[in-house]
């Protein structure tokens, strides 16, 4: 069995609990790290260091910020009657990056998931309903994605809002753009069937 040099199998041991980041990932990129120069190495280094010690939560909706309020929501473009919520960051920029939402986003931080001991009181839902109680929103946009934690959390949404007044909508569920309906299952063709437009 090859064995590496005990630095080198520490790098990639590390570079394996990144996500996404399977063995042969890990093995390429530190070999591409000990073939780099120097400087490149030590720019990577102080970048995740100095992300580690700068980044930090918005003070209002949870996102990624450098200060007190993200780029988002110290944006005085941004339509506040309308809040976007989503799971984590990553989700916040895929909605972000689409292009077709102008409104304020909500970070949960997380998603309900009762194996993973993960309840409602982790997340961020009290203070979205505080959100909704000092600012004048007219609809919430779940953008959660459709697996069992997201629907029960989706689902805790709506009947936690419901009291609120404010109008709850879920992302539309169904066919993806290019998709054939013989590859797609039988859940999303029925949830597709649902979701429905009129042309």
């Amino acid at each position: 069995m090859l064995r590496y040099a005990r630095p080198l199998a520490e790098l990639i041991e590390q570079l394996e609990t990144l996500p996404g980041i399977g063995p042969k990932s890990a093995q390429r990129v530190a070999f591409h790290l000990l073939r780099a120069p120097q400087q490149t190495a030590q720019r990577l280094a102080q970048s995740v260091l100095r992300a580690k010690e700068l980044t930090r939560d918005c003070g209002q909706c949870f996102n990624y910020s450098e200060g007190e309020l993200c780029p988002l929501c110290a944006d005085p473009q941004r339509d506040r009657a309308a809040i976007c919520v989503v799971p984590e960051p990553r989700d916040l920029m895929a909605v972000e990056n689409a292009g077709g939402f102008r409104g304020a986003y909500h970070v949960l931080q997380g998603l309900i998931s009762p194996l993973d001991g993960v309840g409602p009181d982790d997340l961020r839902i009290d203070e979205l309903l505080a959100r909704l109680e000092r600012e004048s929103v007219s609809e919430v946009v779940l953008a959660i994605s459709p697996t069992v934690e997201g629907d029960t959390t989706a689902m805790y949404l709506a009947r936690v809002l419901k009291p609120t007044g404010v109008r709850v909508t879920r992302l539309a569920l169904g066919l993806p753009v290019g998709g054939d309906l013989d590859y797609a299952d039988q859940v999303t063709i029925v949830r597709a069937l649902e979701g429905r437009t009129e042309l």
